[in-house]
């Protein structure tokens, strides 16, 4: 520990099995539970938005069809923009310290959306303005993955990154199953003297104080900063320069791009496709996606990321045409069966897509290494870390664009077409795309450009 601050750690190794085994786990373990419940809320508050803009038009808000799935897109949109300054904040300031900030700073959109859905005069851009705020809680994910990473061994990193990105995944699926219910209590009915349409439309946002409090007091008090994870600004920009930081982030978009855009639209798609349907069940999709995200990571770590990320874009692509099929013949049991299996193939992929991304770097930092000795080898590795580090959320980032190019596509389909399937076929399109990426750069035996190199690695 650091004399000066307690709260920094500085000899850190979890490579080392005596380390790790003596008190390593038990730290990385704590900073794991807080880390998850931090992102969890910010996961919450970034999706609170799809099951709001199902209720404004009861509640007296005259906005269009396609201005609704605006307000479901904007904070995907903002949420990946906030993911850059966010994957290099842990290095510049702490992962502890970080996480206060950023859980924080989510009383903005909390406290902003309870007060604007009371007033149905809102102007529409304003409304997006509002919305835009809840972004904040979509810049956690790429700062808690990145500190996380620094915390486990490599040979864990699969797991514990699923673990952690589950964790803050699963708050998508919490606020669309509790929001339903919560706004149909009056405890926390600041704004109103009773409720519109029959719901308290600020308990969305009221709901998440207390647990924002809890997290701010858990990341205070339980987790740390490390000093080996620090570094400049500029040592992280080197990702920018790396051919697979670009071609990961495009494969990205389309497993976890696919997984928070279908979950922001899933709910308003319900509601415009099945009127009769209750939007309370959207929850599901989120719910069955966030539970696989660690299995597909664990199963990367046992066959290999890019094997099981091929096969599941294969399956992704299975799904979406179900998915067409029934959304024409308007069976919503077969269009939710085909939803909930593309949820499940969203969460898998974006476990075996994340853990790819730690061996491509250790590999390539490694082979740029050979011949220069122990010492240019620790290096290398030291090196690895704080690039995969900067990578995950560099690429969760560029991933989260999904978050409002999908809410968004399917609005503009709807208004062009009169229904979904336009977009839905742009998707399978882009699935597509990836699968054959994803064979070309990491699956050929002899790869053009790899030379038959170590990237290899990146099957593991």
């Amino acid at each position: 520990m650091s004399s000066k601050d307690p709260t920094w750690i500085s000899d850190w190794n979890p490579e080392n099995e005596t380390f790790w085994n003596s008190r390593g786990k038990l730290i990385a373990r704590r900073n794991l539970i807080w880390s998850i419940v931090a992102e969890h809320i910010g996961f919450s508050v970034w999706l609170i938005w799809s099951i709001v803009a199902t209720k404004l038009p009861a509640a007296g808000f005259h906005y269009t069809t396609d201005e609704l799935f605006q307000l479901v897109a904007i904070p995907g949109l903002i949420g990946s923009l906030m993911r850059f300054p966010y994957t290099f904040a842990v290095t510049m300031f702490g992962g502890r310290n970080w996480t206060i900030f950023s859980a924080a700073v989510l009383f903005i959109p909390t406290f902003g959306l309870a007060y604007f859905v009371g007033q149905p005069d809102t102007p529409f851009w304003l409304m997006l303005l509002v919305a835009s705020t809840a972004g904040l809680g979509g810049g956690n994910f790429a700062s808690s993955m990145a500190n996380i990473s620094f915390f486990y061994p490599d040979r864990m990193k699969g797991w514990a990154l699923g673990l952690n990105a589950a964790g803050g995944n699963i708050g998508v699926s919490s606020v669309q199953l509790l929001t339903p219910i919560l706004m149909g209590v009056g405890l926390i009915n600041l704004y109103q003297a009773s409720p519109v349409a029959g719901v308290y439309l600020q308990n969305a946002g009221l709901m998440w104080v207390v647990p924002l409090i809890v997290a701010v007091f858990g990341a205070v008090y339980f987790m740390n900063n490390l000093t080996s994870a620090k570094s400049s600004f500029r040592d992280q920009l080197a990702i920018v320069k790396r051919k697979h930081t670009w071609i990961m982030s495009f494969i990205y978009i389309g497993t976890f791009g696919s997984f928070i855009g279908y979950s922001a639209a899933f709910p308003l798609l319900i509601k415009t496709q099945f009127p009769a349907i209750t939007v309370a069940i959207a929850f599901l999709g989120p719910l069955v996606g966030s539970l696989s995200r660690p299995f597909g990571g664990l199963l990367a770590d046992k066959v290999g990321g890019a094997i099981v990320t091929f096969w599941n874009f294969i399956a992704m692509a299975g799904a979406t045409v179900g998915v067409l099929y029934f959304v024409g013949v308007k069976d919503f049991a077969g269009f939710l069966a085909m939803f909930l299996i593309l949820f499940v193939t969203t969460g898998i992929g974006n476990g075996s897509t994340y853990r790819m991304i730690p061996s491509i770097f250790r590999e390539e930092n490694l082979r740029n290494a050979r011949g220069k000795g122990e010492a240019g080898r620790a290096l290398a590795l030291k090196a690895a870390s704080i690039e995969s580090g900067a990578a995950l959320g560099f690429i969760g980032a560029i991933g989260a664009c999904g978050g409002y190019l999908i809410p968004s596509g399917f609005g503009k389909s709807i208004a062009i077409t009169g229904g979904p399937q336009l977009a839905l076929v742009i998707y399978l399109a882009f699935y597509a795309i990836c699968l054959a990426m994803t064979w070309w750069f990491y699956l050929r035996k002899s790869p053009a450009e790899a030379g038959a190199s170590s990237l290899a690695e990146a099957r593991i």
